[in-house]
């Protein structure tokens, strides 16, 4: 995972990815997860998106984990909330009442440290990581969430339209990561031309793995 470069997007504030908005993928799917409010839901690569109010709002605990620790001290100070610091091992843990976030690198989070967790919201991490990181990703995110249920974001396009991140993920390669550990739900496929830099045909995928 190149650190660095995320690390430094925030320390310039070239957040583009960053939306001003809850997902509405998020609003519309969450429920197909089927979860009992007060379960814990895991983000990876959180920064500081507006999806993880919306989650503490409607009854639920978060447990993310993001490179860029300014991103982690913006996401506070908008949630208004007061937080401590621990330090876990290689990692920095900021926590408040419904909300555990791990700064470092998510290599570095082990199934002891992340606790126990319900369900995973990949919404900006998978599609995130080169080819070559990608399996090291699903194979770590499997083993320390014991296979949780994930609501999961991808993009599809071709490759050589851009050099990403975000990165494409299509069907055959989602299978190769998952499909021994869970079911793949294709929940809604959505076609855009220009939902990414260029104008090249995307789609952006909602998929269920449970």
């Amino acid at each position: 995972m190149d650190t660095n470069f995320w690390k430094q997007k925030w320390d310039k504030n070239e957040i583009g990815f960053h939306k001003n908005e809850v997902n509405p993928i998020l609003i519309k799917h969450f429920n197909r997860l089927s979860l009992e409010k007060g379960k814990r839901i895991f983000i990876p690569l959180c920064g500081k998106t507006l999806d993880i109010s919306w989650l503490i709002s409607n009854g639920f605990k978060i447990v993310g984990v993001e490179l860029a620790e300014i991103a982690i001290q913006q996401l506070f100070s908008e949630l208004n909330i007061d937080y401590k610091i621990l330090e876990k091992g290689k990692l920095k843990h900021y926590f408040a009442e419904n909300i555990d976030i791990f700064v470092g690198n998510y290599f570095d989070l082990s199934e002891d440290i992340i606790g126990s967790v319900d369900a995973v919201y990949d919404r900006a991490c998978l599609v995130a990581l080169p080819e070559e990181t990608r399996k090291k990703y699903t194979k770590h995110l499997i083993n320390i969430t014991k296979s949780a249920p994930q609501l999961l974001i991808t993009f599809d396009y071709e490759q050589n339209e851009m050099s990403g991140p975000p990165f494409s993920v299509n069907n055959d390669e989602l299978n190769e990561h998952y499909k021994d550990y869970y079911k793949l739900n294709l929940m809604e496929s959505i076609e855009s031309s220009n939902s990414l830099r260029g104008a090249f045909l995307v789609k952006e995928n909602v998929w269920l793995l449970s």
